[in-house]
């Protein structure tokens, strides 16, 4: 559609000069007064209006086309991130992610909105002006179509370097916006061990590598420009000089003799028109550059593989049941020995099943695979009928997320719909009454990204909040109380027995005396083997 509409304001403007000239021709020459032109006039009107409407249709759909791709773009990305899970995406920088969902995506709108439909505008329209010119004089047509190629030809030349430099451009800004991204968050560390000043150097030299880059691209832009339009002026000029020494007289070879005011004008008002189409190719090759480069970086991300492991096998035929089952499942990451080997389990639902052992045992790793984060080399997994990760579950890691926002936004992100008395209630089950009680805006109160605002019991207390909230059958415990104060601890534990009692399907993994008095079932995990303690 942007073509069509592109094509139309093309033939629209080769009317609107024919008509110009004409009237020109008609009243300069022939000596017609003007109201005897009022239907010429009226063309003229029309033919305008037919140009500007195709410009506008062409504007339309040049974003819509681009909307529709970025949205693709975006859902792809969105749909490789939740593949990859949560694990996958822990080696990646958030401001590499945020770059590649923003600045990444949006460098596809100039190659898509104008670049790939120019590329065949730069051919219909010269074509059907070159056609039109060799009818009116062929001889100056020939100027045109020699002169044609020459655009094009630099354009390539100078531009071949174009899309190196813009990937060089988006991969140096990736690596700025994540280390400016880590260095803030970090920034209360380095103060305490006196490694401010080293940072700020750091982050001074990726910021000037990447003004030097910027600069670069912005050198190969301006110096293709300025190439295109040099020689698009100099055809042009060649051109009013043929049709000026025609009409004067001063060449009589081929069709020269007969050229007239009419035909003369005419080629020159069409002469710009030929060129336009090529010189806003040439001032969009920039914007095919960008988004070849911020393409690859795409491609890198969507191309990783989600996880080393091979795609998850599932029993077929499956029905919701009432028990979690392994079979002969391994998993391993690089290392040759396999963290999990052979494995079959059987969990039933309501119980409360702790997993222990020694660190690096396995046990977050079968709660990773229990919960679809990561997928086994081999073997079957059945989370209570369904594939892992197919059926909502409650999940608390070792790390929680939080957002900028209110403790009602904090817990409404598993919850939206989630009312302030329900919010309150949960709260109050993980033994955040007196907290909130104390804070003169309640559930509206602020905290910040990491949980700025809170301490690291409350913190995570107000993650299990969302848990109480949400009311999942099943809920994923990675260390529920770890790293927390005595005070802490003894919170978390009576709101983990809470949910317990109230028919829960629980599986935890702790080295908590305490926690695992809490569990039904203990089971110890060590060199890749599960066993009943």
């Amino acid at each position: 559609m942007t073509v069509l509409a592109g094509a139309l304001a093309g033939l629209a403007t080769i009317a609107q000069m024919a008509l110009l000239a004409w009237l020109v021709h008609q009243i300069v020459i022939a000596g017609q007064p003007a109201s005897e032109l009022v239907l010429g006039f009226v063309l003229l009107i029309l033919a305008l209006l037919v140009r500007a409407a195709g410009q506008g249709l062409q504007s339309h759909s040049a974003a819509r086309c681009s909307e529709q791709v970025r949205r693709d773009a975006r859902r792809q990305l969105h749909r490789h991130w939740r593949d990859s899970g949560p694990v996958t995406l822990a080696d990646a920088s958030a401001g590499a992610l945020s770059r590649e969902w923003l600045d990444h995506v949006e460098a596809l709108h100039g190659y898509f909105a104008r670049f790939i439909p120019q590329m065949s505008l730069a051919v219909i329209i010269p074509i059907a002006i070159l056609a039109f010119v060799f009818w009116l004089d062929w001889l100056a047509a020939i100027f045109l179509l020699l002169s044609a190629p020459l655009i094009p030809l630099f354009m390539a030349l100078v531009g071949m370097g174009a899309e190196k430099v813009n990937q060089q451009h988006f991969e140096t800004i990736s690596r700025l916006s994540g280390q400016f991204l880590d260095k803030v968050r970090g920034l209360t560390t380095l103060q305490l061990f006196g490694q401010t000043r080293s940072a700020s150097e750091t982050l001074h030299q990726r910021s000037d590598q990447y003004r030097v880059i910027t600069m670069k691209t912005l050198k190969i832009a301006f110096l293709s420009s300025a190439v295109l339009e040099f020689f698009a002026s100099v055809a042009i000029a060649v051109i009013a000089i043929y049709i000026g020494f025609g009409l004067l007289g001063y060449i009589s070879y081929g069709p020269s003799a007969n050229l007239t005011l009419f035909s003369g004008l005419l080629i020159l008002l069409l002469a710009p028109e030929f060129f336009q189409p090529l010189r806003i190719l040439s001032q969009h090759y920039h914007d095919r550059a960008s988004a070849l480069g911020a393409g690859a970086e795409i491609l890198t991300r969507l191309n990783q593989p989600i996880n080393a492991a091979a795609e998850p096998q599932t029993p077929e035929g499956v029905q919701p049941c009432n028990m979690i089952a392994l079979s002969g499942v391994t998993l391993s990451y690089q290392s040759a020995n396999p963290v999990l080997s052979d494995i079959d389990l059987s969990i039933q639902r309501h119980q409360a099943v702790a997993l222990t052992g020694p660190s690096g045992g396995g046990k977050s790793s079968l709660l990773h695979l229990l919960a679809g984060f990561i997928q086994p080399n081999q073997g079957e997994i059945s989370v209570l009928g369904y594939p892992p990760g197919k059926q909502p579950f409650g999940w608390l890691g070792q790390r929680g997320f939080w957002v900028q926002g209110t403790w009602a936004d904090n817990l409404r992100l598993t919850c939206p719909d989630a009312s302030d008395i329900a919010i309150e209630s949960a709260l109050r089950q993980v033994g955040l009454g007196s907290v909130l009680e104390s804070r003169a805006q309640g559930i509206h109160s602020q905290i910040g990204e990491d949980g700025q605002g809170l301490s690291g019991g409350q913190a995570r207390r107000l993650s299990l909040a969302r848990i109480f909230l949400a009311n999942y059958d099943l809920i994923l415990l990675d260390e529920p109380t770890a790293g927390l104060d005595a005070t802490s601890e003894i919170l978390v534990l009576e709101a983990l027995h809470k949910l317990a009692e109230s028919g829960k399907t629980l599986i935890f993994s702790t080295h908590h005396h305490a926690l695992l008095a809490l569990a039904d079932r203990t089971l110890i995990i060590n060199n890749g083997e599960i066993r009943d303690a």
